[in-house]
């Protein structure tokens, strides 16, 4: 039975013959059509590369970041609608500061991904809210070591070893899977990660774009931080040189 054009797209809590919600379709589609994000979790912490496309040349450098923190230990990248991001990197902080409060302890990294992907489901459920147009990659170093996890529009919430996410998803997915994890450095993944985000980088449709990166690792004592600029100039021009290599 098909029920594209049916009205079933009109309120989030509509299911389809077809078993479907297709506003969360949608939400996922505004996803597909951001900037690559890039995420590793090496063996010393996990590393946060996001394509960030530059839309006018009179935009600020630096501004309408996609890397954000959320506690010392926890940072996050957004893939998707800026402004739906917000209110979940918002919601995210709060999480942090409670769980903290409460239990005088640093919130887990998974305990975290699970209340926001709570908070987005809630968001699927009833006629008067729609889904989040963004997915954000939660990292971080708890207890249990380095952490990544995906929340997604629907409220799904999965732990990587690599992940990605908006226009290169599948090329960069592609690249990911040849990585052996345990065996990597952050160092090096910052390196990878950039190489993979200027490899699926689609020159003729987004000719300009900003590289954002984020690190936590032991090297920076388990905090959340953007990579220092002398470790982004190095990646991005491996990242180039590489490019470079696979063209000729």
């Amino acid at each position: 039975m098909s029920s594209v054009g049916s009205g079933y797209d009109l309120y989030v809590s509509t299911y389809s013959p077809d078993g479907k919600l297709f506003q969360v379709d949608y939400a996922n589609k505004a996803v597909e059509n951001s900037g690559t994000l890039v995420a590793i979790r090496a063996k010393d912490g996990v590393v946060l590369g996001v394509e960030k496309l530059v839309p006018s040349k009179m935009l600020c450098s630096g501004s309408n970041r996609r890397v954000h923190h959320i506690d010392t230990h926890v940072g996050v990248a957004i893939a998707g609608f800026l402004a739906d991001a917000r209110q979940l990197i918002t919601r995210a902080r709060n999480e942090a500061k409670n769980y903290k409060s409460t239990y005088g302890q640093p919130i887990p990294i998974k305990v975290l991904s699970q209340r926001i992907a709570s908070f987005n489901h809630m968001h699927t459920l009833y006629g008067s809210v729609r889904p989040f147009g963004c997915s954000i990659a939660i990292t971080g170093i708890d207890q249990y070591g380095p952490q990544l996890f995906l929340v997604e529009p629907s409220g799904s919430c999965v732990g990587y070893f690599g992940a990605s996410l908006g226009k290169g998803k599948q090329a960069a997915k592609n690249e990911l899977e040849k990585i052996k994890f345990s065996e990597m450095t952050c160092r090096e993944a910052i390196k990878e990660v950039s190489r993979i985000i200027y490899s699926v980088h689609d020159e003729v449709k987004d000719k300009d774009f900003e590289l954002e990166l984020g690190w936590i690792s032991t090297e920076t004592n388990n905090v959340h931080q953007i990579v220092p600029k002398e470790l982004h100039d190095e990646a991005e021009a491996y990242a180039k040189q590489s490019l470079e290599d696979a063209n000729m």
